[in-house]
């Protein structure tokens, strides 16, 4: 089982987060076009996965917010 880690902020903050989150998500997919190994490019493909979910997940928060 993961632990789990809390952090709180504001709004703004939030919102801030995402945008930052959402930036490197873009280069992330520039950076799996670019990439010609496979090995790194499943690295980066997991990476953006796993960004995709902390972004819809902290969406989620903001839009209730």
């Amino acid at each position: 089982e993961d632990a789990m880690i809390t952090l709180e902020m504001n709004k703004e903050e939030a919102e801030l987060l995402l945008n930052v989150m959402e930036r490197y998500q873009s280069h992330l997919e520039v950076e799996i076009v670019k990439t010609k190994k496979r090995e790194f490019k499943e690295s980066l493909k997991e990476r953006e996965r796993g960004l995709k979910t902390i972004i819809e997940r902290l969406s989620n928060l903001l839009t209730g917010f």
